[in-house]
């Protein structure tokens, strides 16, 4: 098990750079902190831009299947499908032990997993990769790259992502989104955010036929290296698939909290 205080940071930090997220995506989005649930939602066909979390920190398993059960009815009330999102370090022991039986009995399924990631380490060397040119996302050209990107790389079709990123101006102007280009064609992508005192990395991806080359591994460090130069910041947080966490220890990220990420039952 993680520090907790690192595992309460990596559950703040979502809710902090989500609410920048969905809101640039929505004006009008659900944005609410609920006892013990945090609302991200944009209602967007881009299902990572529609999520919730628990907040509580050792709540008895009684309380954490209430939590459930109020996360569960606000996926219900929206039009679009997302993700709760649930840091398994925040659960007491008999909380975590109880789990399985409290997501079925309020109706959510597991999707997949993940693992909260944080570290000291910025800045950082600039970066190179001997195939790759990096690009600064900065029109809407880049912004249906990175978006396809992602869909490919989570398996979402094109259309959605392309609703998650098209005309955003936070990308544009206020991530530090970068594409990795290999002759002429987006392969990678990854971007930082200021996010309460913390860089934070979000929608890494890597076209699943480029995999396995270095390709992520070199654009997160270019997003992180232009994103610590303009603000000055020296730790940087992020969440990982289960997949791609094994890039990020090698740019200096410790692990923290297990993240399970549950949708509504089909």
């Amino acid at each position: 098990m993680a520090d907790r205080a690192e595992s309460v940071e990596s559950m703040e930090q979502l809710t902090v750079a989500w609410r920048a997220m969905v809101l640039d995506r929505d004006a009008d989005a659900d944005v609410r902190d609920l006892p013990g649930v945090s609302v991200r939602w944009a209602d967007s066909r881009f299902a990572f831009w529609n999520c919730v979390t628990l907040t509580d920190v050792d709540a008895d398993p009684g309380l954490v299947e209430e939590r459930l059960g109020r996360a569960a009815d606000v996926m219900r009330s929206k039009e679009r499908p997302g993700f709760l999102w649930l840091f398994e370090d925040l659960l007491t022991d008999q909380a975590r032990a109880g789990l399985a039986s409290a997501v079925e009995r309020v109706g959510l399924e597991h999707a997949f997993s993940g693992v909260g990631m944080a570290g000291d380490l910025l800045p950082l060397p600039e970066p190179s990769h001997p195939e790759l040119e990096f690009v600064r996302v900065s029109t809407d050209e880049h912004l249906r790259a990175y978006a396809d990107l992602n869909s490919r790389a989570y398996g979402f079709p094109l259309e959605d992502g392309r609703d998650g990123l098209l005309g955003s101006t936070l990308w544009r102007d206020g991530v530090h989104a970068y594409l990795g280009v290999r002759d002429g064609v987006p392969v990678t992508c990854a971007g930082t955010v200021e996010a309460d005192g913390r860089l934070f990395v979000a929608l890494v991806a890597t076209a699943p036929e480029w995999e396995r080359r270095g390709y992520g591994e070199a654009v997160t460090r270019k997003a992180l290296y232009e994103g610590a130069r303009a603000t000055g910041l020296i730790r940087a947080t992020l969440h990982a698939t289960a997949a791609g966490a094994p890039l990020y220890p090698r740019i200096g990220f410790e692990p923290n909290s297990p993240v399970r990420f549950y949708v509504l039952k089909g």
